[in-house]
């Protein structure tokens, strides 16, 4: 961002807060309370926390009677604090393991966290991980096949946001993602702005973690969910866990398969998903825990469908869905102004024989144990395993010459093997008079990963109207490895200085070794390969909290990432720049918790630089872009006005940019990177009618603001809003007294049939992908 471009300056984001702060408390006066609230003991949670650990993609393109006297003692400390506490609004008091180590609730760090439970995923219908991901504050995900949960946030997308499973990194989130079925998700967790503390490389936009559901201490509890919709997609779970005849041995296993059908032609999504947790107490100071984890997703996959000529379609031409000219990147003909075709909204220019395809293991397991008051350490070891496989044609590109749209196939396969071990050691003490808590990581991984490829991409010419779809032809591979070797220390502190006011900070100090090599159809090693690469960078956050009165904190933060500067980890080339890029952010901000708990909001203003940034520009070339900046608010709040009114709803502004962006076809400074709105917002509201069979109702709304397919931002994919509506009814226990709550749930998405664009692939910029039309769906809950 340059420096003749309007907003805040760093430097006033923090000095904002710190005079606020100044101006309502003093400080001195605070410093001489003598009460001070410590910080809970840590307890073990099998939530493990990031390290590197890479993965891939295509080519650069109860106690039933469980000793009653110990499970009362540690059904608290084992269950999330959303369920000790309540849940808020915004689910501020839950524990985000992945925003810091030292066991804070999200009100209590100071950087903006996001917590969506998996109470919240079910009222609101979220289906998936991206489905989750477009309900939280400024975040908006696409259904690209090549990464199926793509994700753009605080003006960052795909690579620069880490993805993590119960804590752990596997790899790029451009190579690794898949689409995953929330029905045994405990949470997903949202960490704004860089985060490489956290989860090391490539925390460059923050990171997102999946956690899983998790053993309880307590009577066996039953779940399951059914339910069907209007393009014949079903989806079923059963979960169950509480503790077992065997004092201190708590289980947790549940189990979902899924049937997602597309709006597009033949385009369908099957998932299975299987988690199970062993949780055995074996004594007041030790605890073991043990986790095996299958998934499974089949995929007859939609790439979009191509930008077309306003000339070309006449009165088939769309509005309100792309606008702007276009010069095509894969075949040079000009469009002119382009639109969306409307004979082509159903349209799936895949090949029949096509398929998408992943399987992933884990293995996870761990101890904690309480070397002396105030002394805990926690060690977690993981292997993970997966196998994927893309074979599609993946390019749709209408030719303005011959009034045909070129397609080209694209294969590639991931094998992927991932072994780590992560440890803290937690210390509570007092430094000089003050609370503080220490924790100190270290963690170690190894990956390997072979990816053979494509050599040959077999071309043709289809119509674009009823396209003979055919198959994908002959096919040759060629094949690449990388070895990743990750050693990371880091240390996390917060201090009390006073009851109210607390210092928080961490630095983390890693290696990140890199062996590629990559070999051509015969076999023989490509220029340049192999090579070894190696990184050492120095990453942390410092920050302040300061809870001005009861319910309503203020903080503000400095923190740093670093990620590859080009493309990933695991495709670097040697002609590529090896080096890391760096990121930094400033952010100042608002939590505020009220009215008895029923009310609750946030606020916080950043202001992030990124450097040494390599983009695409288009297909598969690399442009230096230089600097990416990216500045920007975020507002979110939520009241339970009445027992029977909920209102809720977030507001999110990003001004994204691309300084210093010069190359030899021109200048890209002042763009906006891909997938990137200036605006987004959700809103909601619900009314329950408190009848002999409760009843609620509510409405959903979500807007969308423009976005670019590609750093040149020629095509706009124009903005959009959208509605869902639902109703569900809790049947009484009496009509059936075995289960303890059923809900009966029927839904409306989308339900104005907006059409719309979701996502454009800068790497295949001649097609973008639609929105789901409109949709009706039927489920049912049970609990026992």
């Amino acid at each position: 961002m340059s420096s003749a471009r309007a907003g805040c300056p760093r430097e006033f984001l923090l000095a904002s807060s710190i005079l606020t702060s100044f101006v309502f408390v003093d400080i001195p006066a605070a410093l001489a309370q003598a009460a001070r609230e410590q910080l809970p003991p840590i307890e073990v949670t099998p939530q493990v926390d990031q390290n590197r650990k890479p993965a891939s993609i295509r080519d650069g393109r109860g106690a039933r009677r469980a000793a009653p006297k110990r499970a009362a003692a540690v059904a608290t400390a084992q269950k999330p604090v959303a369920q000790i506490a309540g849940q808020t609004p915004l689910n501020s008091n839950a524990v985000a393991a992945s925003a810091s180590r030292l066991g804070l609730t999200a009100r209590e760090v100071p950087a903006t966290v996001e917590v969506i439970s998996a109470e919240t995923i079910r009222e609101q219908g979220y289906r998936t991980v991206s489905d989750v991901a477009q309900g939280a504050v400024g975040v908006t995900a696409g259904g690209n096949p090549a990464e199926p949960s793509a994700f753009s946030m605080r003006g960052f997308i795909n690579s620069q946001i880490n993805t993590l499973y119960n804590g752990i990194k596997i790899g790029p989130q451009n190579m690794t993602s898949r689409i995953m079925d929330t029905a045994n998700l405990e949470a997903v967790e949202f960490l704004k702005g860089p985060a490489s503390l956290m989860s090391g490389e490539g925390a460059a936009g923050g990171s997102i973690n999946l956690v899983t559901k998790q053993p309880h201490t307590g009577p066996v509890q039953n779940e399951a969910l059914f339910s069907y919709d209007s393009l014949n997609s079903i989806r079923s779970y059963y979960g169950s866990g509480g503790s077992t005849d065997v004092q201190g041995l708590d289980y947790r296993f549940d189990v979902s398969r899924s049937s997602l059908n597309g709006f597009a032609d033949d385009a369908s999504t099957k998932t299975l998903d299987v988690s199970s947790q062993l949780n055995y107490r074996v004594s007041d100071s030790l605890k073991l825990w043990g986790a095996i984890e299958y998934r499974e997703d089949r995929s007859k996959a939609y790439w979009g469908v191509p930008l077309v000529p306003i000339a070309y379609s006449g009165s088939h031409a769309t509005i309100g869905i792309v606008s702007g000219s276009y010069v095509s990147n894969y075949n040079g003909s000009n469009l002119g102004p382009v639109t969306i075709d409307d004979r082509t909204f159903n349209t799936n220019y895949n090949v029949l024989d096509n398929r998408n395809v992943a399987q992933e293991v884990w293995l996870r397991g761990g101890f904690e144990l309480k070397l002396a008051p105030g002394l805990t350490l926690k060690s977690q070891a993981y292997g993970y395993g997966a196998e994927r496989s893309w074979f599609n044609n993946e390019v749709e590109a209408f030719n303005a010459n011959s009034n045909l749209v070129d397609r080209e196939r694209f294969y590639v396969v991931h094998s992927q093997r991932l072994a780590g071990n992560i440890t803290d050691l937690t210390w509570d003490a007092t430094v000089a008079g003050f609370d503080n808590r220490l924790v100190t990581t270290f963690a170690a991984s190894d990956l390997d990963f072979v990816r053979p490829g494509a050599a040959n991409f077999p071309h043709d010419l289809v119509t674009l109207v009823d396209p003979a779809r055919g198959y994908y032809g002959l096919l040759t591979t060629q094949q690449q490895t990388a070895r990743i070797d990750n050693e990371a220390l880091s240390f996390e502190d917060r201090l009390k200085i006073a009851r109210n006011v607390a210092l928080i900070g961490g630095l983390r100090v890693e290696h990140i070794g890199l062996d590629r090599n990559s070999t051509d159809v015969n076999g023989v090693e490509k220029p340049n390969f192999p090579f070894s690469k190696s990184w050492a960078p120095v990453t942390g956050r410092i920050g302040y909290t300061w809870e001005a009165v009861p319910g309503l904190t203020l903080y503000s933060q400095y923190a740093t990432g670093a990620d590859v500067s080009a493309n990933n980890i695991f495709l670097l080339a040697p002609t590529q720049p090896l080096d890391l890029t760096t990121s930094r952010t400033y952010e100042t901000g608002v939590k505020h918790l009220f009215w008895d708990n029923r009310a609750e909001w946030s606020f916080s203003a950043y202001d992030i630089l990124r450097k040494n940034v390599y983009a695409a520009a288009g297909g598969m070339q690399l442009n230096i872009a230089g600097r990416q900046e990216s500045k920007g608010v975020e507002l979110a709040g939520a009241v339970r006005v009445t027992d029977a009114i909920r209102l809720w709803g977030n507001i999110a502004y990003v001004d994204a940019r691309y300084a210093d962006y010069n190359f030899a076809g021109g200048s890209f400074s002042g763009n906006t990177p891909p997938n990137v709105p200036r605006i987004v917002a959700n809103a909601g509201a619900s009314y329950r009618l408190f009848t002999p069979w409760p009843v609620e109702l509510g409405v959903v709304g979500r807007h969308v603001g423009d976005r670019y397919n590609t750093d040149a931002n020629t095509v706009t994919l124009n903005a959009y809003t959208i509605a869902d509506v639902y109703a569900f009814v809790d049947v009484p226990k009496s009509v059936f007294s075995a289960v303890e709550q059923t809900r009966l749930t029927f839904r409306v998405r989308n339900i104005t049939d907006k059409r719309y664009a979701i996502w454009g692939d800068p790497f295949y910029p001649d097609q973008v992908l639609l929105g789901a039309p409109r949709t009706y769906e039927i489920s049912a809950a049970f609990k026992w």
